[in-house]
């Protein structure tokens, strides 16, 4: 039975006082957010399901405290966080926070301070000392990916559909977007970024976007058999996080026959070269757009068709977002890649507090989610050409001050290497990565491709999906002479 949100038992309510400065307020709801307890298992149920989850402070302040409670709790092995209904977050309750910015500067503050609030919980669970399950099972979008993509454990099922959408409503991919988008495989991450795109099902995987794929039928089974594991007192972190994922690798019963290889979906094959040769590092925005202008052209009849219609419609995807959000989220992805996970949420809340001073967040979420029906959003430049560099560099002015939680370890100075680290520590529990795949190619003297996917297939112990993405990979990024494998630059 779920526990209520709300905390009555008043011994209770005083340990939950002492541990954090986040209360409850009299107008939060009671049970947009549910707990339970069942043996060494602790869950988080999102319960919102007409709003579609949609993440706002009454939850936020509901779920720190419980974080720091398990956290500390000796029987607390395992914590899951899922959602009600057909969606895990839809993301922030933003056309609330756009209702308040129109009230002025009463109203901005008080939207500052709610990312301030869901920034300083992201950040409490990309640092979490307990394993950390999200079940990323329906729509998985802005908030929603805050609290769950900092996750160790990420499992999609055939219902995920995964997005950033914040530059179609004036806004940044926040949450950590600075951080974890710069480190996807290649380009996608800023492709993903500025167009919004959608992925869905088993493309989640194969993006990095999720470490595991089950069918969502086997879910409740898999909450069960987390609830029954057992840990010793003194086993490690990563200890305890082999055990959690060589259990949810036991519920994996195969990929979609439609999407079983990672070059079947946008993120691998054609289209990916597209991405990555479009979005490459040293292209600036105006370079971005005619890159893909050229590629709409198919100027020298090359060009696969589909990748041909792909680029005319990112390239008018692009140029229908918000100009502003558009240059703003392309310094922010180039400038975040080197960012430890402390400074991206400082940073972040710094640009949020600009973005609620600005008129596009309003006009775009007003247009696209408060509007019946919808409307256009009228931006404010109205054109790219109109963004000027020193408007763009008045969001990144000013002093990162947001006051981060604690980290819950008992050592300070491990705690803070915790609370600042430049990649994920539990990067390995997902699919290789491009770029460890590229390098093992460099440094090994593989002869062949299949060497290279032995290697990750052992080391992952067989991991369902692995074979499969690095094969993509070394299709892509490799070449095979003369007896020697090379990347293909």
């Amino acid at each position: 039975m779920p526990l209520r949100a709300s905390i009555t038992h008043p011994a209770m309510a005083r340990s939950f006082a002492a541990s954090t400065a986040i209360k409850e307020l009299p107008t939060d709801e009671a049970d947009d957010v549910l707990f339970a307890s069942h043996h060494g298992l602790r869950t988080i149920t999102l319960n919102r399901p007409k709003k579609l989850n949609s993440l706002n402070g009454s939850m936020a302040r509901k779920i720190v405290p419980r974080l720091q409670e398990w956290a500390k709790s000796q029987l607390a092995n395992v914590v899951v966080i899922k959602g009600e209904g057909r969606a895990f977050c839809a993301g922030g309750d933003v056309a609330a926070l756009a209702l308040d910015n129109q009230r002025g500067p009463a109203g901005q503050q008080a939207s500052k301070d709610y990312f301030a609030l869901e920034y300083q919980l992201d950040h409490l669970i990309a640092t979490y000392t307990k394993p950390y399950v999200a079940f990323i099972d329906g729509i998985t979008m802005g908030g929603g990916v805050g609290l769950s993509l900092h996750a160790p454990f990420r499992i999609a099922t055939e219902n995920t559909v995964f997005a950033m959408p914040e530059t179609t409503i004036g806004f940044f991919p926040d949450v950590g977007g600075s951080f974890f988008l710069p480190r996807m495989d290649g380009e996608l991450g800023l492709y993903l970024a500025l167009t919004s795109t959608q992925l869905k099902g088993v493309d989640v995987f194969w993006a990095g976007v999720a470490t595991h794929y089950l069918h969502s039928s086997s879910l409740p089974d898999l909450e069960a058999r987390l609830a029954e594991l057992q840990f010793k007192d003194y086993d490690p972190l990563p200890h305890r996080l082999r055990i959690i994922n060589d259990t949810i690798e036991e519920f994996a019963t195969g990929l979609p026959a439609d999407r079983g290889h990672p070059s079947d979906s946008i993120i691998g094959g054609d289209h990916r070269v597209a991405i990555d040769y479009a979005f490459q590092p040293l292209n600036t925005l105006p370079a971005i757009l005619e890159t893909l202008q050229g590629l709409a052209e198919n100027a020298g009849g090359t060009a696969p068709p589909a990748v041909v219609a792909w680029a005319a419609a990112t390239r008018a995807t692009i140029l229908q977002r918000s100009p502003t959000s558009v240059l703003v989220t392309l310094r922010q992805l180039r400038e975040g890649g080197k960012w430890n996970i402390a400074q991206t949420f400082r940073t972040e809340h710094l640009l949020a507090s600009h973005f609620m001073e600005h008129a596009d967040f309003v006009s775009g979420v007003s247009a696209l989610l408060i509007n019946k029906p919808k409307t256009t959003p009228v931006w404010h430049p109205s054109t790219l050409a109109a963004v000027t560099d020193a408007q763009v560099d008045e969001f990144f002015a000013g002093e990162a001050t947001l006051e981060l939680l604690p980290p819950s370890s008992s050592s300070s100075d491990a705690g803070e290497r915790q609370a600042s680290y430049v990649d994920y520590p539990h990067a390995w529990v997902g699919l290789p990565r491009e770029r460890d795949v590229l390098s093992l190619v460099q440094r090994a003297n593989m002869t062949s491709g299949e060497q290279v996917v032995a290697h990750f297939v052992e080391r992952t112990q067989g991991k369902q999906g692995v074979r499969e993405k690095v094969e993509e990979i070394l299709r892509r990024r490799t070449v095979e002479e003369e007896g020697a494998l090379s990347v293909r630059m």
